[in-house]
């Protein structure tokens, strides 16, 4: 047998372990994304992009950062999507209804009417297939779609006059996304999808009725207790909204698997923060709204919520007809939703 040279050796393990490193080094992504948000950071809705850039840069032990930047700073809020799409930015922080005009499925997943809690829906996303059916949509336009945030049910909206039957919604000019708006449609409402930034101007200079956004922790930022009359509840086109990271495949493709699992834990921890952070916060922004404005807290009677339930039966059978992707997944929700409450109605202490 013939000996190498102990420098030989040497030298072979000192290259393969070059190799390796370099390998790994290859394998690992950018360390900075730059990222979009649709909405300013300064609300709860845009500072989940911040907690999630905190919690990437923790699971990835500072191998990979966010720059979150404030809606318009990069593109505007309503081009996030095609921005990230054609690899023009990064990645964008973003609300899913926003993209139903270009994938209706996103309606289910943004806003749906009288839908189920935000905890049987966040355990649809993850545990029962629900992010798999917003993928295979987002495939095609080269996303990758992480649904890293999910708020609690919103308001009814505000409204600078009363809401005492559903006649009330006749001629209506009133701010609302997703298939809610199909709903008011229904009884004469005139409906817009306004930009959250461009909603205060809007209702200040008399454009709109009213408008609905988001929860009370947000809409008191927003300000809009300031120059409306009343605040109704419940939101009853918005059981629960999902927010989420989309990123450019061509971007994300360049991360090593162990890399991707990490965005995966961030958002996950994400979700989990925004789940247990916000219940409890909304009460103490409703009262801080009446403490300081003169705003009324009104909640829509029982036959204007019965007969909204009965548009949106209608709404929702129109949406399945002309959507198969859709129909799909809503009664996958449903029928997930329905072993949840079931098991809840079995524990039941009363």
């Amino acid at each position: 047998m013939i000996k190498k040279p102990l420098v030989t050796a040497i030298g072979a393990v000192a290259t393969a372990a070059t190799l390796a490193i370099s390998s790994t080094a290859m394998a690992d992504g950018p360390r900075r994304i730059d990222v979009a948000s649709v909405f300013a950071t300064n609300n709860f809705l845009g500072a989940g992009a911040q907690y999630m850039a905190k919690e990437i840069n923790t699971a990835s032990d500072g191998k990979i950062s966010f720059r979150v930047y404030e809606p318009g700073d990069l593109v505007p809020p309503f081009e996030v999507f095609n921005a990230v799409s054609t690899g023009a930015v990064d990645a964008g922080w973003d609300w899913m209804g926003y993209w139903a005009g270009t994938i209706p499925l996103l309606n289910l997943y943004g806003a749906l009417p009288f839908g189920p809690t935000p905890e049987a829906f966040a355990s649809w996303m993850w545990s029962g297939g629900g992010t798999e059916y917003i993928q295979k949509a987002y495939d095609q336009y080269n996303i990758k779609v992480l649904p890293c945030f999910v708020s609690p049910q919103e308001t009814g909206g505000f409204y600078n006059k009363e809401i005492n039957s559903i006649k009330d919604f006749d001629g209506l000019r009133f701010r609302i996304s997703g298939l809610g708006a199909r709903v008011l449609n229904k009884f004469g409402a005139s409906t817009q999808l306004i930009p959250g930034g461009e909603i205060y101007l809007a209702l200040e200079r008399g454009r709109i009725d009213g408008a609905e956004f988001s929860v009370p922790q947000v809409d008191e930022v927003m300000g809009f207790d300031d120059i409306t009359k009343y605040y109704y509840f419940p939101g009853w086109h918005q059981s629960a909204s999902w927010f989420s990271l989309i990123i450019n495949k061509n971007v994300w493709n360049k991360y090593s698997e162990k890399q991707q699992q990490q965005f995966e834990t961030a958002c996950r921890s994400t979700l989990a923060w925004s789940m247990t952070e916000a219940p409890p916060q909304q009460m103490k922004a409703l009262a801080r709204m009446q403490a300081k404005s003169d705003i009324q807290v009104r909640r829509f009677n029982d036959e204007t919520l019965t007969a909204l339930e009965a548009a949106w039966k209608e709404v929702v059978a129109e949406e399945m007809a002309q959507n198969p992707q859709f129909k799909e997944a809503y009664e996958s929700l449903i029928a997930h939703a329905k072993l949840i409450e079931e098991w809840y109605e079995l524990q039941e202490l009363k």
